[in-house]
């Protein structure tokens, strides 16, 4: 299976968020739940024990419970730029739900992507790329040019075929 249908793009941060001081994201949370059926049992049990506690510990989301009859429950998450996700949580348990709230209060709001590269930059060096020998010299300082020494071959006392035929004889009088 290929990922063709996944969108990729570089990994960016929104608004350069964290530089200064960090700010959620999340700007609004609707949880869309009915009071009567089966699916929305955990949304009540949640509503009724742990939203006053995530809303204490979250004061820059305002948090919304919306009563919708006969509907699946539902969390709405609206982000700063404006994009909206929805997260159908019908039978999850509250544990569950909790879980839900805080991968959304986390996010960015931008869509999931497939990352291109894991490093990118929007104003690349006209340098080129720095290694680990990019200043080292590559002859001594006493070195004059042209110097013969350069253009001479390697003599190799023994070829590759002779060193392995000697290291294969090794290995098999070791076996003996």
């Amino acid at each position: 299976m290929t990922n063709r249908g996944i969108p990729s793009a570089f990994l960016r941060t929104t608004l350069h968020n964290g530089i200064g001081r960090y700010v959620c994201q999340l700007q609004r949370l609707t949880i869309k739940f009915c009071k009567e059926q089966k699916q929305s049992r955990g949304v009540r049990d949640f509503i009724e024990n742990g939203l006053v506690d995530f809303a204490k510990n979250n004061p820059s989301v305002a948090v919304y419970a919306q009563v919708k009859r006969h509907r699946s429950p539902a969390l709405v998450a609206e982000y700063l730029n404006g994009k909206t996700h929805i997260i159908p949580v019908a039978e999850k348990e509250a544990a569950e739900l909790l879980e839900w709230l805080d991968f959304l209060r986390t996010r960015s709001g931008e869509d999931l992507i497939r990352m291109r590269k894991s490093q990118h930059t929007f104003s690349p060096s006209i340098q080129g790329a720095w290694t680990p020998v990019t200043n080292k010299q590559v002859f001594p300082p006493d070195f004059t040019f042209p110097n013969n020494e350069l253009f001479q071959a390697h003599k190799f006392t023994e070829s590759a075929t002779d060193i392995l035929q000697r290291l294969a004889k090794k290995s098999t009088s070791k076996t003996d």
